[in-house]
């Protein structure tokens, strides 16, 4: 999302320097095209807020303190848009209701997969430390085989 990946986001002096030493946003786009021509499902996951951020605690820490102070990915507002290259295109999905750092948590990232009958998943993203390995620990409690991408 452009909080991100896009000069002027939020969040984008934090992670430009690794974003430019891996080429991550190219390689996610070439990653997911490929993907897409290999005939998988591609689902996308963003994270978004209503203004004010109330679904944060009144009394937030770590990363979630920093998307509410800040504002960060605001429902509706550009930092929450899909960054150009990671638009979503006709037949991927798009995951609805994430309001915290677990794909599965709040969402129907579950009933998406089930639907789709997906042994397999894998992820990339922002941040790996943080969204990433939450849902990665999440699918795999729930059965499937996890595959993290590097620099994507």
């Amino acid at each position: 999302q452009n909080e991100f990946t896009t000069p002027g986001g939020k969040l984008h002096d934090a992670v430009k320097e690794c974003m430019d030493k891996t080429n991550m946003l190219e390689n996610s786009s070439k990653l997911a095209e490929f993907a897409r021509q290999k005939g998988c499902t591609i689902i996308h996951c963003p994270i978004a807020f209503e203004p004010g951020h109330a679904e944060i605690s009144t009394h937030p820490y770590g990363i979630l303190a920093g998307v509410k102070n800040g504002a960060a990915f605001t429902n509706g507002e550009w930092g929450s848009e899909f960054a150009p290259s990671m638009t979503p295109v006709s037949g991927d999905l798009i995951v609805k209701g994430k309001s915290g750092l677990c794909g599965f948590a709040s969402t129907n990232l579950d009933f998406l997969l089930r639907q789709k009958q997906t042994k397999n998943v894998v992820l990339g993203g922002f941040l790996t430390n943080c969204c990433v390995e939450s849902t990665m620990r999440t699918a795999y409690e729930k059965g499937h085989r996890v595959y993290t991408v590097q620099d994507c």
